[in-house]
């Protein structure tokens, strides 16, 4: 059962779940408020926790308003494209040729048959950001199995507007955001960890935390790292 919380002119989602403290949080992009309460919690009680908090949130949400945006890619000659983290030049190169992407030092070289457009340039792009994923994910995952004694029985890469990853409980499969390609290799292994932890407790209880506090005891500075990077024009959540 979910019930809202109104202050002035923030909403705040209220859920109730099997946890012992009350859990407040400022979502990316756009700075939505949920409040997780321990079951059995009166609304009176959440809202003036709330209340108590509003400084914190206001402060949150203009923290998020004020990130830097990243603006839509064009994907032409000179422009700005980040790839684990650091900043790389795009070339563009026009040949009647299948097309390819190269990495050279600081400089990526886009190489698409003559009259490409946008969206098709995005593809190819999309394509190898996929393909760089793929070569790096599978390690990550076979490093932390043993360690979780969990099994991914397959992982996906996909756009993802929400979040950074997603589980399959039930499925044993992980999703992981194309969008990761673009931020250091570390957070990436942050979000393949917190979504492999979740093969071990669906939910973000207090047993998620605390599996997750004990085999990456950073987690939390690299979820704040990964939300204070630049944003993509479309906004990414965690």
């Amino acid at each position: 059962m979910t019930e809202t919380i109104q202050l002035g002119e923030i909403s705040i989602l209220v859920t109730r779940k099997a946890i012992k403290n009350v859990h407040l949080s400022v979502h990316p992009p756009d700075g939505r408020v949920t409040l997780a309460a321990p079951t059995g919690t009166r609304l009176e009680v959440a809202r003036a926790y709330a209340i108590s908090k509003l400084g914190w949130i206001r402060q949150q949400q203009e923290t998020l308003s004020n990130q830097a945006r990243e603006t839509p890619r064009q994907f032409i000659e000179r422009e700005s494209h980040y790839l684990w983290g650091r900043r790389h030049l795009l070339t563009v190169v026009e040949r009647d040729i299948t097309p390819v992407v190269t990495l050279d030092h600081k400089r990526i070289t886009l190489t698409v048959r003559p009259g490409s457009d946008h969206d098709k340039r995005a593809e190819v792009m999309h394509a190898w950001h996929k393909s760089l994923l793929h070569q790096v994910v599978p390690s990550i995952i076979g490093k932390w199995e043993p360690k979780l004694g969990v099994k991914v029985s397959a992982y996906f890469l996909q756009r993802m507007k929400t979040k950074w990853g997603s589980c399959n409980h039930e499925a044993g499969h992980i999703r992981l955001n194309t969008e990761l390609v673009k931020k250091p290799r570390d957070l990436l292994e942050y979000v393949v960890v917190h979504e492999m932890v979740h093969l071990l407790e669906p939910t973000h209880s207090e047993r998620f935390l605390a599996i997750l506090g004990e085999h990456y005891p950073t987690w939390r500075e690299a979820r704040a790292e990964l939300n204070e990077l630049p944003l993509t024009a479309e906004v990414w959540g965690e």
